[in-house]
This record gives C-alpha cells, sequence and structure tokens, in this order.
C-alpha cells in the first residue's frame, strides 16, 4: 500500500545524463525539503555529475547508476534503497523496469514513452518537446502525484538549487578588483555554439584593467581551441584541461560572470548566483524559453527571429549573428 503524503520519507530522483540537465533537476530537491523536511533524497546518476549532486544540500545520498548497473544487479540494488518513491526524470527503460521489479511503491514518470505504462504506476500527461514551459517548470511538474502541484514561477526557482558558492575574494590592497569572467566557448556538442571568433571580438572588446579573462573547457577542447588560445595568450588565462569537475565548480562560485552557450556550465554559474550569460538560438525545443539559465544574476541573448536552417547542422548562423557588443552590454549591466 503506497503511504499518504505526510508518510514519504525515502524518494529517488533518477536523472543520469549530462551536468546541464542534472542541473536543472536540482530544483525539485530544494521543493521536496521544503514540503516534507523529513524526507530522504537519493539521487541516481552518473559518476561524473556526483560532484555537482554532492554539492546540493538537499540531496541525502548519492548512487551511482554505473555502480549498479551490471547485469542482474538493478533491481537488487534499488530494493535495497527501501524508497517509497522514484520519480524517473528522465526515464531510462532499464531504470523504470527495475524499479518495478524492486517493487518501489510510487513510480512516478510521463506518459510519452510506451516503457513507462507498463512499469510506473503514476503517469503525467504533458510534452516536454512541445511545451513553452521551462525544463525546471516541467521537471517539477512530477510532483504533482505527491500532492505538490502549484505552478512555479521562473523567478523564485532558484532559491530551490541548494548549491552553496563562496564570494569572491577582495585580495589585499586591491580595492578594485578586475572582474572575473570565465569564457566557456565549447559544449561537446550540447548546444549551438557561438564561435571561437566572436568570443575573440569579445575579448578585443574587453578592457584589460577590468577583466580578468579565463578560458575553460576539456582537454579535447583546449586542442580544439589550441589556435585560438594561442592568439589571446597575453589576455586570457588558459584553464582547459586542467579542472576536474569538483574543482571547476569551486572556480565558477569563485568567479564573477561566465559567458557560454547552453551548457552545464552556464547553469552552474546561474545556480552560484553569479553573473551568467546565455547565449542561444531562437529554435525550437533549444530556445531559451525551454533552457534558459535560471539564477538571480542570469540572463540570456537570442535574435528575435524564427528560424530552422541549422536544424540538422550545428553550424548555426543565428547565434553566431549575436554581436559581441551585444555580450559587452550585458557584462556593462551586470557589473553596474
Amino acid at each position: 500500500m503506497t503511504k499518504s503524503h505526510t508518510e514519504i520519507m525515502r524518494i529517488i530522483l533518477s536523472r543520469t545524463d549530462s551536468i546541464g540537465d542534472v542541473v536543472l533537476t536540482l530544483p525539485m530537491t530544494g521543493v521536496l525539503k521544503e514540503t516534507f523536511p523529513e524526507c530522504t533524497i537519493i539521487f541516481l546518476g552518473r559518476n561524473y555529475t556526483r560532484p555537482v549532486i554532492e554539492a546540493c544540500r538537499f540531496v541525502d545520498r548519492f548512487v551511482d547508476l554505473d555502480e549498479i548497473s551490471k547485469p542482474g544487479m538493478l533491481a537488487g540494488a534499488l530494493a535495497e534503497l527501501k524508497a517509497d518513491v522514484i520519480i524517473h526524470v528522465f526515464p531510462v527503460k532499464e531504470i523504470c523496469k527495475a524499479a518495478r521489479a524492486a517493487m518501489i511503491p510510487q513510480r512516478i514518470a510521463t506518459s510519452h514513452r510506451a516503457f513507462t505504462w507498463y512499469t510506473c504506476n503514476q503517469l503525467l500527461h504533458f510534452s516536454r518537446k512541445n511545451s513553452n514551459l521551462h525544463e525546471v517548470q516541467l521537471s517539477l511538474k512530477l510532483l504533482g502525484p505527491l500532492g505538490i502541484k502549484r505552478e512555479f514561477g521562473l523567478a523564485e526557482i532558484p532559491q530551490y538549487y541548494g548549491l552553496k558558492g563562496q564570494l569572491p575574494v577582495l585580495r589585499e590592497g586591491d580595492s578594485k578588483p578586475k572582474f572575473r569572467l570565465i569564457l566557456h566557448p565549447k559544449s561537446k556538442g550540447s548546444a549551438r555554439e557561438w564561435g571561437l571568433e566572436n568570443f575573440g571580438k569579445l575579448i578585443d572588446l574587453l578592457p584589460p584593467e577590468k577583466f580578468s579573462i579565463t578560458v575553460t573547457g576539456t582537454s579535447e577542447e583546449g586542442e580544439l581551441m589550441r589556435d585560438f588560445l594561442l592568439s589571446h595568450k597575453g589576455r586570457i588565462n588558459d584553464m582547459t584541461g586542467r579542472l576536474s569537475l569538483s574543482e571547476l565548480l569551486e572556480f565558477i562560485a569563485s568567479c564573477d560572470g561566465l559567458v557560454a552557450a547552453s551548457t552545464g556550465p552556464l547553469h552552474l554559474a546561474a545556480a552560484f548566483g553569479i553573473l551568467a550569460i546565455g547565449l542561444y538560438a531562437p529554435m525550437r525545443p533549444i530556445f531559451p524559453q525551454r533552457w534558459a539559465p535560471l539564477g538571480d544574476k542570469a540572463c540570456f541573448l537570442v535574435l528575435d527571429r524564427n528560424c530552422s536552417d541549422c536544424r540538422h547542422s550545428g553550424n548555426c548562423h543565428c547565434i553566431r549573428s549575436i554581436a559581441p557588443e551585444m555580450v559587452l552590454e550585458q557584462l556593462t549591466k551586470g557589473i553596474k
């Protein structure tokens, strides 16, 4: 028998994809703790996102899918968690089947995948792809079967991330420290990119006496950007390939701002409350209405046009047409 809402104590959130998606799932944890202060929240994710999940003060336990998904193990491992509820934020067939085999009483998912109809017993009927709501607002709808049915405004969502960063440190004798800006040009193919030429123009526009610029990315992305990094060697700190995810979190939290396309670092910056400027294509479903950074100092730039020319290409004219001067204007506003 399913427990009543007031008795729910152990809730699994299953989100096993990328860093950005995980960040945008974290507000669910804050809302759950606000509603059920005594509940235990177990986050089922991938090991490479562990530092993000463990940095959230609302998550009580992280479970690594890669450790428990060996043949024949998953259902038993889920059963050992003794959960009352599992919420498949992004449904994965194998996890849904294992949760059913583990006899978790409430198994919540959307109804737009055939396998959720026979593996889950609480189905919500809405489409992410065709919705005008933000990704976080859509995820929060999955809390409806637990009695949380109100609509959440975008402005109130940042309080529910649970990520706590450190304030920028004022160096001794430096009464007017430079604005510590991160540029994250690449996206590992997860988003349309603004282009290195535009980032280079932005660097040239930023006054050296006001901005300390760091470029971040993986070591592979650093290799792809080698010529770009060398051409701006005197103006930037090249940190590509030098930071673990845990170190990247700490570094983002200690800086003042970040500019990137729709990537994990952009959403981390927004969640930490620093100036996060997102660069977007206007095309559904990757447009900012669905994926904009949400934070007290977050904003985005997108051209006001209806375009699908790059739907099957990563070379997006619309996002590359955002002028570096527009980004500079947003940075200037954010500093004031």
